[in-house]
C-alpha cells in the first residue's frame, strides 16, 4: 500500500511539473533585451538601435512564409514596413518640437539582430530628449541598454531604460554631465538582476532541488554560499571577456544540472554527502547563464564600463536568491518533520525536478 502510494504521489507530481514545465519552459529566464547608441555629431543625432529578431518580429511580420527562419530577401520585403514603425515609435524632443527621425535604414545581420541606423537632424543645443516608445510594443520586461558614445566611439554614460520609463536626456555638455548616469543604471541594473532570478525558472528549480533535501540552516547555507560564489565567479569571467561559453551549450548543460540534482535526490536519499562540491560545480555553468543577460546588453563593447553592471546585476541575483529562499526554507523544515513528507514529497518533488529538466534538455537541443 505504501508503495502504491508512493508511486501515486510521484505520478502525480511528475504531471504537475511537466504541466508547469509546458507553461514556463519558453520563458525560461528570457528577459528581452536591446540596445540603443546614440552619437552627437556636428548637425546631427544618431541613433544605432538593435533588436534580437524575435523582438523585431514582434513589432513587425517578417517570416513570410513562416518556416521559423527569416532570410535577408524575407526581410527585404518587409523592410520599409518595419523602419516605419521604429520613425514612428522612436524621436527626440527639442525644447517644445518633436521631430521624428529624419531618415531610418534597417538591416538584418550575421547574429539574427536586426539593426536600425536613425538620425536626427539636430543643431547646436543644451539638452534634448530621446524617447524610445518602441519599447511599449514589446512584451512585458523588455529591457533597453542606452549608451552616449562620443566622436571617437568611446561610451561616455549608460541608462538602462524600460517600458515604464523610455526617455533619456542628452545635454550638450555630455562629457561633463556623464556621472548623472550611474544611480539610474546601477537601479536599473540591480533590479535586472532581480527580476531575472525571479523569472529564471530553470535556475531556480536547480536551486529547489538542491534544498528539498536540507532539513538544517547549515547545509542550506553551504549550499547557497556554494552557488553563489560558483556563479558569481563565472559571471565576471564572462562578463570581462576573459572566458565564454557560448549559449547553444550553456542552456542544455543548465538543463542537465537540474535532471542530475532531481536523480540524486531520489536515488541516494537523504542529504547527499558532497552536495557542497556539487553545488559549486555546477554553479559555474548556471553563471555563464547569468552572464548572456550582460552580453545581450553590450555590456563593456564601445568602451563602457563592466564593473557597475556586473555588480548591480550580481547583487540583484543574489538578493533575489536570498529572498526566495528565505520564504521556502521554512516550508521545507517544517515540512521535513512530518515523515509522509520525507518518505513521498521528497522524492515525488525530485521527480518534478527532473521532469522539468528533461523537458528543457528537449527544447534547448532540438527547438
Amino acid at each position: 500500500m505504501k508503495v502504491f502510494l508512493q508511486i501515486r504521489w510521484m505520478r502525480l507530481l511528475a504531471g504537475l511539473g511537466l504541466a508547469a514545465g509546458l507553461a514556463l519552459g519558453a520563458r525560461a529566464h528570457e528577459v528581452g533585451l536591446s540596445t540603443a547608441v546614440a552619437q552627437v555629431r556636428t548637425q546631427a543625432v544618431t541613433v544605432e538601435l538593435t533588436f534580437a529578431l524575435k523582438d523585431a518580429e514582434e513589432l513587425a511580420e517578417l517570416d513570410a512564409n513562416r518556416d521559423g527562419q527569416v532570410t535577408a530577401t524575407e526581410f527585404a520585403t518587409r523592410e520599409d514596413e518595419y523602419n516605419e514603425i521604429i520613425a514612428t515609435t522612436c524621436g527626440l524632443r527639442l525644447g517644445d518640437a518633436f521631430i521624428p527621425p529624419a531618415s531610418v535604414r534597417s538591416l538584418l545581420d550575421t547574429s539574427n539582430n536586426v539593426v536600425s541606423l536613425l538620425e536626427f537632424p539636430v543643431g547646436m543645443f543644451e539638452r534634448l530628449d530621446l524617447h524610445f516608445e518602441v519599447i511599449r510594443e514589446l512584451p512585458a520586461g523588455h529591457r533597453t541598454l542606452f549608451s552616449l558614445v562620443n566622436a571617437a566611439g568611446q561610451t561616455i554614460t549608460e541608462r538602462l531604460l524600460n517600458q515604464n520609463s523610455p526617455v533619456t536626456t542628452i545635454r550638450g555638455d555630455a562629457e561633463a554631465s556623464a556621472p548623472a548616469g550611474v544611480l539610474p543604471s546601477f537601479a536599473g541594473f540591480f533590479w535586472l538582476g532581480v527580476e531575472h532570478i525571479g523569472i529564471g525558472y530553470d535556475h531556480l528549480m536547480f536551486l529547489f532541488g538542491l534544498l528539498l533535501v536540507t532539513h538544517r540552516f547549515r547545509d542550506a547555507f553551504v549550499v547557497i554560499s556554494c552557488f553563489t560564489l560558483a556563479h558569481s565567479i563565472t559571471l565576471a569571467v564572462a562578463t570581462f571577456d576573459l572566458l565564454n561559453l557560448p549559449g547553444e551549450y550553456t542552456e542544455p548543460l543548465i538543463a542537465a544540472t537540474i535532471i542530475y540534482v532531481g536523480a540524486e535526490n531520489i536515488l541516494r536519499r537523504g542529504h547527499p554527502r558532497g552536495r557542497w562540491l556539487l553545488t559549486f560545480l555546477f554553479g559555474l555553468i548556471h553563471g555563464f547563464g547569468f552572464a548572456s543577460v550582460l552580453r545581450d546588453l553590450g555590456v563593456g563593447a564601445r568602451g563602457g564600463g563592466v564593473t557597475m553592471p556586473l555588480l548591480a546585476f550580481n547583487l540583484g541575483v543574489e538578493l533575489g536568491q536570498i529572498a526566495i529562499a528565505a520564504m521556502a526554507l521554512p516550508i521545507i523544515w517544517r515540512l521535513h518533520r512530518n515523515p509522509a513528507f520525507v518518505r513521498y514529497l521528497v522524492p515525488g518533488g525530485s521527480a518534478v525536478v527532473v521532469v522539468l529538466g528533461v523537458f528543457w534538455l528537449i527544447q534547448r537541443v532540438w527547438f
